[in-house]
């Protein structure tokens, strides 16, 4: 069913890369790749250690993710129900999904402005998945 929508691809890829991301900012938060860290984060978690800015990030970045994942599947869904121009669709769909990719390491280095713009180009493409239901 899924070849039928090409966009369902990026919209489960997307949702797969947001997971990555909350997984590498608790993972990260909580040094969940040391013995004691794993044994933290599996734990209740009552005594997490102080968030450094590098962590801070990496939240951050998960959290964008899930308010930008949200309208992006919003809209792939409706682009899938009400159909359309598929090819501007799944072209949208692309652009959100490598942007959000580009944009995770550039969140998490901290740079200021390409990020933004790499976050422009991603909303330009739900943008086109919007333009291809009209």
């Amino acid at each position: 069913m899924l070849q039928n929508f090409p966009v369902l691809y990026y919209l489960l890829g997307s949702t797969l890369l947001y997971w990555v991301m909350l997984l590498f900012s608790s993972l990260a938060h909580s040094r969940g790749y040391t013995v004691a860290g794993f044994l933290l984060a599996v734990g209740n978690r009552d005594n997490m250690p102080h968030r450094n800015a590098f962590m801070a990030r990496a939240d951050r970045a998960a959290k964008n993710m899930a308010e930008n994942l949200l309208i992006f599947a919003i809209v792939a869904l409706a682009a899938v129900v009400v159909g359309g121009q598929r090819d501007l669709a799944l072209l949208g769909a692309q652009i959100f999904f490598f942007a959000r990719i580009v944009y995770w390491p550039l969140y998490l280095a901290g740079v200021k402005y390409a990020r933004t713009a790499v976050w422009s180009v991603a909303l330009a493409g739900v943008g086109l998945i919007v333009v291809s239901m009209l």
